[in-house]
């Protein structure tokens, strides 16, 4: 197995590295259908202890568009259409106005910012019915996708809006989500390619850690399915809270430096 893997990589890519990627794809993709949240930040952590480090973000972002697109098919009778509708138009304009400005935007400040609203959305009061709404929703949708192609940090921010659209509602809230974040990781998808990264170098890999975090989500939604939706907004706000605090602590110790 290693042999033949070795052939369908990258040169000089361990084949046993690739299959404890495509393992651990499986358990982060779990982990995300069952909590909602985490497994892609996870994900990426393995992937820049193992990667070249210019390989890191285009393949990471790839394997998530697959993740979340698996996610979105395996709970579509969940997906509310009505928000998708006004998150999809956001999705083209933020990512249309990222490439039309080129600015070098304060790093460290947005990512505190982000923190700091994804613990406001999960431990503050309610937002008012008119930001969760259709204009507040458009809104979202095209700053957290203008800021992703910059920050790459929005998908928590993205959760935890999404999910005080559908209190008390986790596979609604799961299934939205996932939705939302296939629309966003796809013009990514196509920017890292317009600016020249050869992705089929890399595809069977892909590919193979797509496959994997399929039967993850499998698994992690049937846990899911066992989980009351009281203590799924427990869990849900938990492993938003750590990625806040994780973003907090990364945007203090260097996005300041």
């Amino acid at each position: 197995m290693p042999g033949f893997l070795a052939q369908l990589l990258p040169e000089h890519f361990s084949p046993l590295l690739a299959l404890a990627l495509i393992v651990c794809s499986a358990i982060t993709s779990m982990i995300t259908a069952a909590l909602g949240a985490g497994g892609g930040v996870m994900l990426l952590a393995i992937m820049a202890l193992s990667m070249p480090t210019a390989a890191i973000i285009p393949v990471h972002g790839m394997v998530q568009l697959g993740s979340n697109a698996n996610r979105a098919l395996m709970t579509w009778r969940h997906i509310n259409l009505r928000v998708i509708a006004w998150f999809l138009p956001g999705v083209i304009l933020g990512a249309w106005l990222a490439s039309r400005l080129l600015i070098n935007l304060p790093l460290g400040a947005i990512q505190l910012s982000i923190a700091l609203f994804i613990l406001l959305l999960c431990w503050g009061p309610a937002i008012p019915k008119v930001a969760t709404g259709k204009i507040g929703t458009l809104l979202a949708s095209t700053l957290t996708s203008f800021l992703s192609l910059f920050v790459g940090a929005t998908g928590p921010l993205v959760a935890a809006f999404i999910k005080q659209q559908h209190a008390n509602n986790r596979m609604q809230t799961v299934a939205t989500f996932a939705a939302a974040m296939t629309l966003q990781h796809a013009p990514k998808s196509l920017a890292f390619g317009a600016a020249g990264f050869v992705f089929h170098n890399w595809l069977p890999l892909i590919a193979a850690m797509i496959a994997a975090g399929a039967l993850g989500t499998w698994l992690g939604l049937h846990i899911l399915s066992r989980i009351s939706d009281r203590h799924f907004t427990r869990l849900f706000n938990l492993a938003l809270t750590l990625l806040a605090i994780r973003l907090a602590w990364q945007a203090i110790t260097t996005g300041f430096a």
